[in-house]
């Protein structure tokens, strides 16, 4: 069969990294054409001041070499600039004449330097700072000049000067407001920027508005409106960009800002899409690389027919090095925004927080020169948590021992590198099981810290931690309860290797203070044990001690009255295969609901049920971890399949991954949320293992009746 055509507009980080993910997904399934208008392959733009700093070479900072696109057969043409877009025909064209059909198209325009209407600013001299001829550019001025000026005194004009101070030049930084970085820093975290800066040779004119550039044949200097002057032979411009959207205007494309598009990243005209700076979401066009990478993703599973969850925006952050100091900035940080929460200043160490709170939530937050609580307080704004669970302990954290116990508390799965999804396990993993040393062997081997590089002082934190704690380090989750120090997850692991089948044998096997358990832990070990293929019977003296145990599945089946075959009749078939499949079996929940509708308006509740099952013109949909009560939450899209058969193995596989994954006591919502709708999915998606799980379901559960029956008996012989 013919592969479908993708082309991609725009050979940068955002497109890439979606073409990358549509590979992963299903490498067979397109016919792949990049088009970009450098002469290089795939490069990480932000990653160029470490070039100008002598920190990178620029081999080093290309992400996808020219052996990458070869070897997974796409054509890339370089050095080629698409001048015009036919959607009716379906083909794009370049200004050299080349012309490529498709099926899906993906525009990855990305920015450029917005250029200020200053008179004087085509003069030779003056450049922008977007690329790696940029950087060449301003190497060969190094070279023959020794003054130069930068305009704009946020994160990539600072980048840009400390660049240029290494190359050997005087650097002056003019900016318009009273202070640096005024978008992500406060004025106390701005002041130590510029002292550390000014340290390293930096000079600053702050709250200057320039007039003109001045020089006949080529810049020479700088007149600001006051009238002063300021000498300079090389002037890089660096105060903002602007999306590229003049492409997609000429086709008839909508675009505002940038060019806007849905929750998946679709535009205004079909099969065609926008992804990375160029588009506008929601009315935000983002320039960060997380957010750019998560839209990328979205819009590869969209291309790969998956079904995504709708990309709802991203909180933006910055979390960078700026010339050696590391900051991190966050949420609502100006004081006409919101009020201060917490405010910590140590001096000896140069070291800055300051966290913010609005309603009694917390909404934002400035690290500065010590950002190893970036991860938890992003994930704090971006949960809305209340205040009060901002810890007392974080505000002298930074110390070894501080950082220790940071890393200690902070949940396996919480995302650490947001550019690429790694999370502290996985970083963790790497270092235990896969034997890397270094955070650099890390970065290689999970990609953490590999875009922006802003995270790469918390997996360096998190590397040290593992290898000064090995396997250890894993058991951060607090234990079950005083009578033991294993967590769920151990206790599972213990259970299952010496093969213990009932609660006495555990308890007394595992050293266990209370002989008989406590009420916390008792009921989880006995779950636990049933999975291992343990009975149940051994622990009960009364049949209400079997009730209180969580078993079976109530399902709720909505169809026509008195209909018969068709989408109905499979409904009610489905339903009751999904009752005896649940029947008798021990789940870590209590009254686990599951719903089955023939129809998207039949009235089951199907999305705040633990499983819901629905028919629709698509198939069957199936839908896990609702709930109905508080808190609501929403059930989660698993799959969408053609058959009832196909519903039933998937729901029954959710249900038994649930049983095998889940802490006793954890409802189906918090399960999710926990380990992630993604992996869930990926882990359902593979057949084999489906299967399998279908099958453990049915296979491993303890029959009810019988066990009520041996119940009844034990009470009669006592």
């Amino acid at each position: 069969m013919d592969k479908e055509r993708l082309v991609v507009i725009g050979n940068g980080m955002a497109g890439v990294k979606c073409v990358e993910e549509i590979y992963r997904r299903e490498p067979g399934r397109y016919l792949i054409t990049i088009f970009g208008n450098e002469p290089r392959p795939n490069y990480n733009r932000i990653l160029l001041s470490k070039v100008l700093q002598g920190d990178s070479s620029m081999e080093e900072i290309v992400i996808n070499d020219w052996s990458w696109y070869e070897e997974r057969g796409i054509r890339l043409f370089t050095g080629e600039t698409v001048g015009s877009i036919h959607p009716e025909a379906k083909y794009i064209e370049t200004l050299s004449g080349l012309r490529a059909d498709y099926d899906a198209l993906i525009i990855a325009t990305g920015s450029s330097a917005f250029i200020p209407p200053i008179t004087g600013i085509q003069k030779q001299g003056v450049i922008a700072f977007r690329n790696i001829d940029d950087c060449n550019t301003m190497m060969a001025y190094a070279s023959k000049y020794r003054k130069a000026a930068v305009i704009g005194g946020g994160l990539l004009g600072l980048e840009a000067a400390r660049g240029l101070l290494n190359l050997g030049m005087e650097t002056d930084v003019i900016h318009n407001a009273p202070y640096l970085m005024n978008r992500q820093l406060d004025r106390t975290s701005a002041e130590l920027l510029r002292k550390e800066l000014e340290s390293q040779g930096m000079r600053f004119l702050l709250g200057k508005d320039t007039e003109s550039i001045v020089g006949r044949s080529r810049a020479k200097g700088i007149r600001f409106t006051t009238g002063a002057t300021l000498d300079a032979d090389l002037i890089v411009v660096s105060v903002g960009i602007r999306p590229n959207v003049e492409l997609a205007r000429g086709c008839g494309i909508y675009t505002n800002r940038a060019i806007v598009v849905d929750d998946y990243m679709r535009t205004s005209i079909s099969d065609i899409y926008a992804v990375g700076e160029c588009a506008e979401h929601r009315g935000i066009a983002y320039g960060l690389v997380a957010p750019l990478y998560e839209q990328g993703k979205v819009l590869a599973r969209q291309l790969c027919g998956e079904q995504p969850e709708p990309y709802e925006g991203s909180v933006p952050y910055a979390q960078l090095k700026v010339s050696g100091v590391e900051v991190f900035s966050v949420g609502a940080i100006g004081e006409d925004e919101a009020d201060t929460a917490i405010q910590h200043y140590d001096g000896m160490r140069g070291t800055y927080k300051k966290v913010t709170m609005k309603n009694g939530k917390v909404a934002g937050a400035i690290l500065f020169g010590d950002t190893i609580e970036s991860t938890a307080l992003l994930n704090l704004v971006k949960r809305g948590a209340p205040v009060a669970e901002l810890s007392s302990a974080q505000g002298s954290a930074g110390a070894s021992s501080g950082m220790d116990d940071i890393v200690a508390e902070m949940p396996e799965r919480e995302t650490v590198c947001a550019c690429n999804a790694v999370s502290k396990g996985a970083i963790m993993c790497a270092v235990i099981e896969e034997g890397m040393q270094t955070t650099e062997q890390v970065r290689d081997c999970t990609k953490a810290s590999s875009s922006c590089g802003g995270c790469k002082p918390v997996v360096a934190a998190i590397v040290q931690y593992a290898l000064k704690h090995g396997s250890a380090a894993r058991a951060a989750a607090p234990p079950i309860c005083g009578c033991t120090n294993l967590n769920h997850e151990q206790l599972k692991e213990e259970i299952a290797a010496g093969g213990y089948l009932s609660r006495k044998e555990t308890l007394l096997a595992l050293g266990w203070s209370r002989p008989e358990g406590c009420e916390r832990c008792v009921d989880a070990v006995r779950y636990y044990v049933s999975l291992n293929g343990g009975a149940y019977e051994e622990e009960f003296a009364s049949k209400e001690r079997v009730s209180h145990i969580t078993s079976g599945l109530a399902v709720n089946i909505a169809t026509s009255e008195d209909a018969a075959g068709g989408a109905d009749e499979e409904a009610r078939l489905l339903g009751a295969e999904l009752y005896r499949a649940g029947e008798g079996a021990f789940f870590p929940s209590p009254h686990l609901r599951a719903a089955v509708a023939s129809g998207l308006n039949k009235p089951a509740g199907v999305l705040v049920h633990d499983i819901g099952i629905t028919g629709s013109p698509a198939g069957w949909e199936i839908y896990a971890a609702g709930h109905a009560e508080n808190p609501v939450k929403q059930g989660q899209l698993l799959a969408i399949v053609d058959s009832s058969e196909e519903a039933l193995t998937l729901a029954k596989a959710c249900l038994q991954l649930y049983r095998e994954q889940a802490e006793y006591g954890e409802p189906t919502w918090k399960w999710l949320e926990r380990i992630g709708i993604l992996d869930i999915r990926e882990a359902l998606f593979d057949w084999d293992y489906r299967t399998a799980l279908a099958g453990r379901l049915s296979g491993k559960k303890t029959d009810r009746a019988a066990l009520e029956e041996r119940a009844g008996e034990r009470l009669c012989t006592h």
